[in-house]
């Protein structure tokens, strides 16, 4: 299996190297040279296994020859073992047609472990194998984070700097990356947004020196395998209810794409996807891109559902690369044209093209309140707001007879002001994690400046 960039400029590369690279050298992001797809018969067959079973069907083409089958077995199974539910993934009706895929029983009560522990097991086995050591950087709008630092904490050949926007996170958010003692693994709270995060990230990565100097790599889910390891659980779920034997749609709340975008991968692999809904809050450049075809970037509102306040959704441009024919050339000059201004226009073809797969919603900051208060009264469940966003939407967008499957990202107690203000009740943190607000905090604040920033991680390094 081998890898190019979404830019056209950048060497092909086998599994191992995309997912120790993150981005690649021509500011791309990596995706397969093919989508591996499997016959319906195949699909049926992942009904009643483990979690781990389908994630190993599901992945070993996507890792060609990294790993032996024996040595990746052992790395699913190690990436899945801290998570608290037998199911990892369990799927929990909440409404007429509509259901709750509760993916934040790991360890840090988010989705993103999913992938982040998975990857630390991964870089972990590889970078052994070779000797090797790394600098792991990632922009954070708050779960990424704290995912990479459990992923990577205590380990001899990493080394994890993670920036967020400095009081733009959620408490808990903030303090399960600030209160890890591992020196190996340093917060980095910038005075800026998380897009501000994001493109110094991905300055740093052009910067061929310093990426050479610091072995960076990446593991925002702009890293391939961070998408890889998502398109697990869209299989687990819809097989759940009946696929392949019929269509079963998802609503993603949505920030940087890459959840929504392993559903595609989902979809071109075989799943019999009806729809993929794009759940947006007020920070809603991915719905207004779907309605206008013009992808506008804007001033970032701060809400109460804060991993979705992103104005430049990464991951968009891979869908953008499919969208237009896998025309390199085309999304070199649509990236060009954000990146001089302040967006661009999809092309009516390519525009077409998404909306026959993809629907999208914006929920108010009002509708995101009453959807946390009303899924309350009518079950006793408390959800997150970003859970609430993708609730929302799902309930317009739903259609008779066609399952929809609402991502539950994180748990309601890792934003508990917002949960509290709509119910009464404030969400426990579980009974593992019940003195994260007397740990103490280890932070650096950094002004919102590319260079300060290389400094500040070279610093900690020769420490």
């Amino acid at each position: 299996m081998k890898y190019v960039s979404t830019r056209g400029n950048a060497p092909e590369l086998s599994f191992e190297d995309a997912m120790l690279t993150g981005l690649a050298t021509d500011g791309g992001l990596y995706v397969p040279a093919e989508v591996p797809a499997l016959e319906p018969r195949e699909i049926s067959m992942l009904h009643g296994k483990s979690y781990e079973d389908v994630a190993f069907a599901i992945m070993r083409p996507f890792v060609g020859d990294t790993f032996e089958e024996a040595e990746f077995r052992a790395v699913i199974k190690a990436a899945y073992a801290g998570f608290g539910h037998v199911s990892r993934a369990p799927l929990k009706q909440v409404g007429d047609g509509v259901w709750l895929l509760e993916l934040f029983h790991g360890p840090t009560l988010a989705f993103k472990d999913f992938a982040m522990q998975l990857i630390g097991q991964m870089f972990q086995s590889v970078l052994r194998r070779r000797g090797e050591s790394v600098t792991i950087v990632g922009a954070t709008s708050g779960d990424t984070g704290s995912a990479a630092i459990e992923a990577f904490r205590g380990l001899d050949n990493v080394d994890v700097c993670i920036l967020y926007p400095h009081g733009m996170v959620s408490e808990v958010q903030r303090r399960q990356m600030t209160t890890p003692a591992e020196a190996n693994v340093r917060a980095f709270a910038v005075e800026g947004t998380f897009d501000d995060c994001q493109r110094h990230l991905k300055d740093m990565f052009a910067n061929r020196p310093f990426r050479e100097e610091t072995r960076l790599a990446a593991v925002n889910s702009i890293n391939w395998a961070r998408v890889m390891a998502q398109v697990v659980y869209y299989f687990t779920s819809a097989v759940a209810l009946g696929a392949p034997d019929r269509k079963v749609s998802f609503c993603v709340p949505t920030g940087n794409f890459g959840d929504i975008y392993a559903g595609e991968i989902a979809r071109r692999m075989g799943l019999p996807i009806g729809r993929l809904a794009i759940a947006t809050n007020q920070n809603d450049i991915l719905h207004r891109a779907l309605v206008s075809g013009e992808y506008r970037t804007g001033e970032v509102r701060p809400s109460i559902s804060p991993s979705m306040d992103i104005q430049v959704s990464s991951n968009f441009e891979r869908l953008l690369f499919d969208a237009y024919g896998r025309d390199a050339d085309a999304v070199r000059s649509l990236m060009d044209e954000l990146r001089s201004g302040n967006g661009f226009r999809i092309d009516d073809a390519a525009l077409g093209g998404i909306g026959e797969g993809f629907a999208s919603g914006r929920v108010s900051e009002e509708e995101t309140m009453s959807r946390i208060r009303a899924v309350h009264d009518a079950s006793g469940q408390l959800v997150c707001p970003h859970t609430a966003v993708g609730l929302e939407v799902a309930d317009r967008l739903a259609e008779p007879r066609v399952p929809m499957i609402a991502l539950a990202t994180a748990d309601p107690a890792k934003f508990p002001n917002a949960v509290e203000r709509a119910t009464g009740i404030r969400p426990p943190l579980p009974i593992r994690m019940a003195d994260l607000y007397e740990r103490p905090e280890r932070v650096t604040q950094v002004a919102n400046d590319l260079a300060e920033l290389c400094r500040t991680i070279r610093e900690g390094r020769a420490a």
